[in-house]
């Protein structure tokens, strides 16, 4: 019997790689050319751009009974073929859409976020259906087109036809796990390597921001510098950190004052561990720590973090904007929390060194376009 055919409010959780793949199988993920080398993750499966791009005059939802053309055909500025690439501007909204497409059944929904290198180029990415009254959710029964707003915030970027710059995550049943699981979890697998009580573990584990530092290293984070070069997003190992970052140096012990309109890529106190039959999820914006946000990527896949995948001591790298006044963060100040679910059933994936992923073991790391 197919997962499929099991599908109903019983089951709950994120889907893993095998399940995905079935979907893509039954047309239920449809896509009309083959699938790229490693687009289908542990947890979730990137998102490619499709063959144009319109440039319009302000970002939108279509809300219920509009498509996203209805809101291009008003507020576009012009169209742009990407089969050969094209720039997109920084300070300016985009409307892409992309190759794959949806035909949800009942019970079986999918919410988007930027993939990790987006985020930490600052490019605001988010996912648009036709009828949508929120950006990122795709609500079950959904048949449809996707769309990928995209805003870069700092670079101007190049893109082309197939650049991923968003992931998707496939959920069914309970929408939302709550304290009594991640108290749980942390007491048999120990999420953060510090100590943690109930009450700190409220909506999530939490997680805080480290400004000291590796002494070796002499660094804290980075600054992005406001007018740098473009850059080409399907490079990888390629540009010169010095020509788009000013580092900042470790040992901070006044804090960092966050200033409005200013991009950093800070990194967390603690390392992380997302257990192999889970994922997570980190809360990009709270207003309970600050008027910021702490995480542009919000995925974690099953495995990072986890010593036996090759994770051992990875931190979460925070993609940090302060909004509308400067703020002052200190060494070791709690900036966001990681909200797990389990998975449906154990991934054939894992994140780590066996998928050459990216950032597993991480500490203070810049985005794989920048050479190491």
């Amino acid at each position: 019997m197919s997962f499929l055919d099991q599908l109903d409010n019983s089951i709950g959780g994120a889907l893993p790689s095998q399940l995905v793949t079935e979907l893509l199988e039954q047309g239920i993920i449809h896509t009309p050319v083959p699938l790229a080398k490693n687009q289908v993750q542990p947890a979730s499966i990137d998102l490619r751009l499709g063959d144009v791009a319109w440039r319009v005059r302000a970002s939108f939802l279509p809300g219920k009974g509009a498509t996203v053309q209805d809101c291009i055909d008003r507020l576009g500025m012009h169209r742009m073929d990407l089969g050969d690439g094209a720039m997109l501007e920084r300070d300016c909204v985009y409307i892409v859409p992309l190759i794959e497409s949806l035909s949800l059944p009942k019970n079986l929904r999918a919410t988007a976020n930027p993939k990790s290198s987006t985020g930490r180029l600052d490019v605001f990415t988010r996912l648009i259906t036709d009828g949508a009254v929120e950006f990122d959710q795709v609500a079950d029964g959904y048949a449809g087109p996707l769309y990928a707003e995209i805003s870069p915030r700092t670079f101007s970027v190049l893109v082309r036809t197939g650049s991923r710059l968003s992931q998707l995550r496939m959920r069914c049943g309970q929408r939302e796990w709550g304290d009594e699981l991640h108290v749980s979890l942390y007491r048999s697998h120990k999420l953060v390597d510090v100590p943690l009580n109930e009450r700190d573990i409220r909506n999530g584990v939490p997680v805080s921001v480290d400004l000291e530092g590796n002494v070796s290293a002499g660094l804290v984070g980075y600054r992005a510098k406001r007018h740098a070069g473009l850059i080409d997003v399907d490079k990888v190992d390629y540009y010169d950190v010095e020509e788009f970052w000013a580092p900042m140096e470790s040992g901070r012990s006044q804090g960092l004052i966050l200033d409005p309109g200013e991009f950093y890529i800070l990194v967390s106190k603690e390392s992380v561990q997302i257990p192999t039959d889970y994922a997570a999820e980190m809360v990009a914006y709270d207003t309970l720590v600050g008027e910021f946000r702490v995480h542009y990527a919000g995925f974690f896949d099953p495995g990072f973090g986890v010593a036996d995948a090759g994770g051992g001591g990875s931190r979460a790298v925070l993609e940090v904007r302060s909004f509308e006044v400067p703020f002052l963060i200190e060494h070791g100040q709690r900036v966001g929390r990681l909200r797990y679910e389990p998975m449906v059933e154990s991934p054939a994936l894992v994140y780590g060194q066996s998928l050459n992923s990216n950032y597993q073991a991480q500490g203070l790391k810049l985005s794989k376009h920048f050479k190491s």
